[in-house]
This record gives structure tokens, C-alpha cells and sequence, in this order.
């Protein structure tokens, strides 16, 4: 067992001009905190309540997702929205004028891009096809394979080989369901736009109100320091990984459609908004990629380079371009990572999924500025 003494100043003595005396205080490390008994009783309340955090999460997800989704767009937009203020502009009409150019962006993309994504759905029955046809040598090994296990499944098969009754599944058409979730999905864009307006116009509002329930003048330094660091760093991870999503598009769009890929700037686009979810996007992307050079290009092996160019730009992006960026304060544990889409997708679904790495991030370096939770986020680097 090892422990650190930290020398603490006590009260001073009774006599004038006397030092102080120092009290050795001790400060138990880590290992000793593991070696102790651990307190069934304290551990299955700390479940529970774990428990019932994740329950209310996943039960309050209507109201949840838009305030966090336009409490991080919010540290997005800020920056822009305070370079307006330094031009003389009052927060209140600069943070229109940036949501209104925000969603200007946002239609004019989707625009731009509606007619090439319409004319892959509208040609996909026969692209289908297509795709069978060219992927012909590939199927005849896996035919192989799929009649050797299909043998030696009926060498191994016991039990009643009979006759089952078939079992119906009712299913609502894809239209009825859509009409049922589009009311619940505008609902949460214009409670996320009000919500965000009001987050970027009134900026340090809810800041000032929490100083002022501080009690001390030092816990208010302490609490400004937090919040500053905090939403800089916030701020900093999301504009950090919103660009080189951008420029990563951008390279992959120029590259394919340098090559010949039709709709270069669609397959731009895709790579640059599936960028934002770790390693499940870049693999999806590239899928995506692939299937679209085959059904474009009647060679196989030219059609495969495009997802090797994918591939390497998108390696050299997560491997060297990323890290070298953003720097260790704002990388973030791999494994921790995979495990938080997972999370967040079973809670939230594809928004989950979107919001997993932000919410990881702006986690960490909450706990960092934690004395008490500094471990925490050091583990999750």
C-alpha cells in the first residue's frame, strides 16, 4: 500500500508571530481505494439508481433530444454569433441571422443533391438486378460454400422434421408509419430551433444566474473558470470535427469524381455527414460507395478502386489528420467510443447514434475540470 502525504497548513498558534504548523494529511492512491470492502448495500442503490437514470433517459427522449441537440449546436454556432456582436450587432438579431443562414445552407443542400439521390431510388428495382448480375463470380464460390453447410446440416439434423404451420406478421405499410412519426419529428425541429435561438441570444444568461447562487467569491471564479473552459473546449471539439468531416468530404468528392463516379459532390456529401459517426459511418460509406461503382462501371476491378480511395483518405484522416488537430485533450478512447454508439443508438436510435461522440466528449472534459472525477476522464482518453 503506498500513500501520499500532502502537507496542509493548519491554524496558527496562540503566540504572536509564531508559523504555522503543518499537518500531514494523508491521500489514499487508487489501488488502496480497491483493496478496501466494497458496501453491497452502497453498490445496489448506486444501480438502482443508474437504473433509473438510463430509464428516464430512454422514456424522456421526445423532450431530451432537443434540448441536447441545440445545447451542442449551440457551442457550433456561438462563435459566429459573437463575431457578430463585434461588428455591432446585437446578439438578438445576430442569432437570427445565423440560424436563418444555417437553415438557408441546410435547403439549399438538400436541393442540390435531391435530383441525384431521386434518380438512384427511382432506378433501384433494375440497379438490383444489375448488382446481381455483376456479382455473379462472386456468388458461385458462396453457392459452394452454402451447399457444404446445408449438407452437413442435415447430416447433423434431429428431431421432428415435420411440417410447421407458417406464422403471419402484420406489418403497417412504410407510408403509415411515416405519417405517424412526421408530426413527432417537425415537433422536435422547431422546439430545437426555438430552443437553440434563445440558448445563442441570450448567451451567459443562465451563467450569471448560476454565479449568482454561488456563496463564495471563490466558488463563483471557480464556477465562470468551468463554464469558460468548458463550452471553449466544447466549442472547439465540435467546429474541430464539423471541418475536417468537411474537408474529408470534400477530398473523397473530388477523388471519386476525378476518377469518373457520377454525382461526385452526392458521394461528397454522404462521406462528410456519415464522418460523424466513428468508424460505423466511414464502413457504411464505404459500402454505399462500393455497391455505386459496380452498378456504374461494367469492370469489377476498376470498380473497386473508388472504396479503396474512400478507404485510404478516410485512414489517413482518422489516424494522422485527426490527432494531430485536435491534440490528446480532445482524443478520445476507442473502445469508449464504440461501446457510447452502441449506448446511445439502443436509447436514441440514429439521433443517438449522431449525438453519441459529442455528448462522450463534452462528458470528458466536464470530468476533467472535476478534481474528484479527474480519472474518469483520463480513462475515457
Amino acid at each position: 500500500m503506498e500513500i501520499e502525504l500532502e502537507k496542509v497548513p493548519s491554524r496558527p498558534g496562540p503566540g504572536n508571530g509564531e508559523e504555522p504548523e503543518t499537518v500531514v494529511k494523508p491521500r489514499v492512491r487508487m489501488d488502496e481505494l480497491l483493496r478496501r470492502p466494497f458496501d453491497v448495500r452502497s453498490m445496489a442503490l448506486t444501480g438502482l439508481f443508474l437504473l433509473a437514470v438510463f430509464y428516464t433517459i430512454y422514456f424522456m427522449r421526445s423532450l431530451l433530444l432537443p434540448i441536447i441537440l441545440a445545447w451542442l449546436l449551440s457551442y457550433l454556432l456561438r462563435p459566429f454569433v459573437r463575431a457578430l456582436a463585434g461588428i455591432k450587432i446585437p446578439p438578438l438579431i445576430g442569432s437570427g441571422l445565423t440560424l436563418i443562414s444555417l437553415l438557408a445552407l441546410i435547403a439549399y443542400g438538400i436541393s442540390f443533391l435531391v435530383l441525384p439521390a431521386a434518380g438512384w431510388i427511382e432506378k433501384a428495382p433494375y440497379s438490383l438486378q444489375q448488382l446481381q448480375y455483376k456479382l455473379i463470380p462472386l456468388k458461385r464460390p458462396m453457392e459452394k460454400v452454402a451447399k457444404a453447410s446445408g449438407a452437413i446440416e442435415k447430416l447433423t439434423a434431429t428431431g421432428d422434421t415435420g411440417n410447421k404451420p407458417p406464422t403471419v406478421e402484420v406489418k403497417k405499410p412504410l407510408s403509415e408509419q411515416l405519417m405517424l412519426q412526421t408530426p413527432e419529428f417537425l415537433a422536435s425541429i422547431v422546439t430545437t430551433l426555438i430552443l437553440l435561438y434563445f440558448l445563442l441570444a441570450y448567451d451567459g444568461v443562465f451563467l450569471s444566474k448560476l454565479i449568482k447562487l454561488m456563496p463564495t467569491l471563490s466558488d463563483k471564479k471557480r464556477a465562470v473558470s468551468i463554464a469558460h473552459e468548458i463550452e471553449g473546449q466544447v466549442s472547439r471539439y465540435l467546429v474541430t470535427v464539423t471541418v475536417i468531416n468537411c474537408s474529408l468530404g470534400l477530398a473523397v468528392g473530388a477523388a471519386v469524381g476525378f476518377f469518373g463516379l457520377p454525382n461526385p459532390a452526392m458521394w461528397g456529401a454522404m462521406v462528410a455527414l456519415l464522418n460523424f459517426v466513428p468508424y460505423f459511418g466511414a464502413l457504411s460509406g464505404i459500402i454505399f460507395m462500393t455497391l455505386g461503382a459496380i452498378l456504374s462501371f461494367d469492370s469489377l476491378s476498376y470498380a473497386l478502386l473508388f472504396p479503396a480511395v474512400y478507404l485510404a483518405l478516410a485512414t489517413l484522416e482518422g489516424n494522422f489528420i485527426t490527432p494531430m488537430v485536435m491534440g490528446r485533450s480532445l482524443t478520445l478512447n476507442p473502445v469508449l467510443v464504440i461501446l457510447s454508439l452502441l449506448f446511445w443508438g439502443w436509447m436514441w436510435s440514429i439521433v443517438g447514434i449522431i449525438l453519441a461522440v459529442p455528448i462522450l466528449a463534452a462528458f470528458k472534459i466536464f470530468c476533467s475540470h472535476i478534481e474528484q472525477m479527474e480519472p474518469l476522464a483520463e480513462f475515457i482518453s
